[in-house]
């Protein structure tokens, strides 16, 4: 298995490379004192003399790069040292102008399917689920965040909003018309009248007391029993009539009702007692407080079901994420869409903050110190660069030997 770690690589290549120049070294010395015995050694001490030179050469060049060599402050060695700053910058613009442009991001963003890798992900119960949770799991912080008052009053408020165009005379009287048109009238004039004929009978102890206590002391009882017998009958009676379909007041009332109906489409005095009252019942304190009362009710059915390991508000969640997904993944042009709107909010996301971004960078790079970046560069090229000495070193060799060849011919 190849060695992934850089800086291992690199120094396993770099022991190379100076073994390399310490070889051909060894070998210049070895054929250079034994080449009067052996003639034929003076190609060989040729090739390791120019293998030194070009080794040595390549050696200080690359060496050159990172620090000074030998530690001597040569000119113009230790270049990433000592131009880090200048590095910074131009890796950021580097980055801005060559990766973080439309052109590039459109087209490494052009073949992403998002919504299709989206939908296929959502698609598995595993994964809908985790999302349904993550979601109903946020509702009890966002609930304890809400103030009761503060939610109460929205509402209120909420409701007299929605209702401050709407002209509430002309819609009460659409809605009498429909009730009229469909006699819903009548069976709610004979549902209040019969509730009105059951309240009398069921208190006529109480009525009969009463007519007593208004009465003089001095009146007889039996007075009293005739007067209360009359009262009664006379309501009764006139309940009668009014349930007699055909008797004057179902009339008079028919009468009102049409008269009603004509005065709120057309009297502006109407729409003004209508809105004066809706404003007096928001603000009235029992409004107040049946509104507190609903919001109660609400916030403790999502505290439940935010908190609820087997809330049915999860498993509708994730339901309506599945079928989403499953939606998703069957209609192409919809895919398409959102696949476009996401690609050119990313695209223009992206290189709206390109600035932001190449900033990022160039404030890390100019926080490491002169040391740290050159180490963290050498370790990324820099066994490319041994190769390099490698190279250079069995170049070298090379030359020298065919300008050693070259001479000879030429003696």
């Amino acid at each position: 298995m190849p060695n992934k770690n850089p800086l291992q690589r690199l120094r396993r290549i770099r022991r190379v490379a100076t073994c390399l120049l310490a070889g051909m070294a060894g070998i210049f010395v070895a054929a250079r004192l034994m080449q009067g015995q052996y003639p034929w050694l003076g190609f060989v001490a040729a090739f390791a003399e120019a293998a030194m030179v070009g080794g040595l050469a390549d050696w200080f060049a690359v060496t050159a790069l990172f620090r000074h060599p030998l530690g001597l402050p040569i000119p113009h060695t230790a270049i990433i040292p000592r131009n880090k700053d200048r590095i910074g910058v131009n890796i950021a613009e580097f980055l801005e102008h060559n990766f973080i442009t439309h052109e590039v991001l459109h087209d490494e963003l052009r073949d992403v399917d998002f919504a299709g890798v989206s939908a296929r992900w959502l698609g598995r119960d595993e994964n809908s689920r985790a999302v349904a949770e993550r979601l109903v799991g946020t509702i009890p912080a966002i609930v304890n965040m809400i103030d009761d008052r503060d939610a109460a009053e929205f509402f209120r408020g909420a409701l007299g909003s929605s209702l401050k165009d709407v002209r509430l005379a002309p819609v009460l009287a659409q809605v009498l018309t429909v009730l009229v048109a469909g006699r819903q009238h009548v069976l709610l004039l004979q549902r209040v009248l019969g509730l009105v004929a059951r309240a009398l009978e069921e208190n006529r102890p109480y009525i009969r007391q009463k007519v007593h206590d208004h009465s003089p002391s001095w009146m007889p009882r039996a007075i009293d029993e005739k007067f209360f017998e009359r009262l009664m009958n006379g309501i009764q009676s006139i309940l009668d009539d009014m349930t007699d379909e055909n008797g004057e007041w179902r009339v008079r009332f028919q009468t009102a009702i049409e008269e009603l109906i004509d005065e709120l489409q057309h009297s502006p005095e109407y729409e003004e007692k209508l809105r004066t009252l809706l404003a007096n019942g928001l603000h009235h304190p029992l409004f107040r407080e049946y509104v507190g009362g609903v919001w109660a009710d609400i916030r403790a059915r999502l505290l439940s079901a935010g908190t609820s390991p087997e809330s049915r508000l999860v498993a509708r969640a994730q339901d309506a994420l599945q079928v989403f997904a499953a939606a998703l993944e069957q209609n192409p042009a919809i895919r398409a869409k959102l696949n476009d709107w996401l690609r050119g909010f990313a695209i223009e996301a992206i290189v709206e903050r390109r600035s932001l971004i190449v900033a990022v960078v160039q404030r890390v790079i100019d926080k490491w110190d002169a040391e740290t970046i050159s180490d963290k560069l050498e370790q990324q090229v820099g066994s490319d660069l041994q190769f390099i000495r490698i190279s250079g070193t069995l170049v070298g060799g090379v030359v020298g030997l065919l300008l050693y060849c070259v001479s000879l011919l030429i003696a």
